[in-house]
């Protein structure tokens, strides 16, 4: 501790410095995404060509996860012009690349209550990150610090969301009695190793109840010719192999809300009995843990 001394650090601006620019800090940035604060991503394209609308300064991309950061840079602060351009590169790449989720990012060295105001009318409809960047010199170097400003990245996932409870009808109406039945058969595998689970019938999805509490490591959506079920799992190699092999229809995998969306047809559930129990006690096991 004695050989610690405290020098005052002095704030810089990089827009006004003869020896720095954007495509400096593009580079910084490019050398070590983490300096943003979200997390342990890699550089997927610099200057990226968007049809008939400039350059995306960054897409970063994280490794774990189908999530792609479509990153605007500027020097100074933010104005109108540098918000259009962000969404729209981010409009862009989440059409030409619907597989993966995408959130826009804009880092600048000064987040005005102005934009934060303008950026509130999108609240909940574009996820979007605002991220100020501080260059600071300490003696003869300069270091950048970055602060979250805004996070507008959650969406909300279906525990989040409060839910409108319906009726065994309904469902019997929006997909048939027959498909509805379907996810009977499915609750009585989870119950073989939860014999507390009951069906929750809600609008836009049957979920799962334990004591009257919501518990939805797997939820189910009849339609009229299969019924769509879908656990909450990690993403991986070994349960896509399976899945495959086992030549079920599997239609995606949501990494927003971390599940399978695995469709179901006529006596799909008895030919794979064993594998689905497998699946599901998988599921079962992660989200409870």
């Amino acid at each position: 501790m004695a050989d610690l001394r405290y020098v005052k650090p002095e704030k810089i601006s990089l827009k006004n410095h003869p020896d720095f620019d954007e495509r400096w800090l593009q580079q910084r940035i490019a050398e070590d995404p983490s300096i943003l604060g979200l997390g342990d991503l890699v550089v997927k394209d610099i200057e990226r060509m968007q049809p008939r609308a400039g350059r995306l300064d960054l897409l970063l991309q994280d490794p774990d996860a189908n999530l792609r950061y479509e990153v605007e840079i500027q020097l100074g602060s933010t104005d109108e012009s540098h918000i259009i351009r962000t969404i729209e590169y981010w409009d862009i790449e989440r059409r030409r690349y619907p597989q993966y989720d995408h959130v826009a990012v804009i880092a600048a060295e000064d987040i005005t209550s102005r934009f934060l105001n303008v950026i509130g009318l999108f609240s909940g409809v574009i996820p979007l990150i605002a991220i100020q960047i501080n260059a600071v010199r300490v003696g003869d170097q300069v270091t950048l610090v970055c602060t979250r400003v805004l996070d507008q990245r959650v969406l909300g996932t279906l525990e989040d969301e409060e839910e409108e409870v319906v009726d065994r009808s309904y469902w019997e109406k929006r997909g048939t009695k027959e498909t509805v039945e379907m996810a009977d058969r499915l609750l009585e595998i989870v119950r073989s190793f939860d014999p507390e689970l009951e069906l929750k019938y809600n609008k836009f999805y049957i979920g799962l109840a334990r004591s009257g509490r919501p518990f939805n490591f797997v939820v189910f959506r009849p339609q009229k010719q299969a019924v769509r079920m879908e656990p909450r799992l990690s993403r991986s190699d070994e349960i896509e192999e399976r899945l495959e092999a086992a030549g079920l229809d599997v239609m995606d995998y949501h990494a927003r809300t971390g599940r399978y969306r695995i469709r179901l047809a006529k006596g799909d559930i008895e030919a794979h009995d064993e594998f689905l129990r497998e699946l599901l006690y998988q599921a079962y096991q992660q989200f409870g843990s």
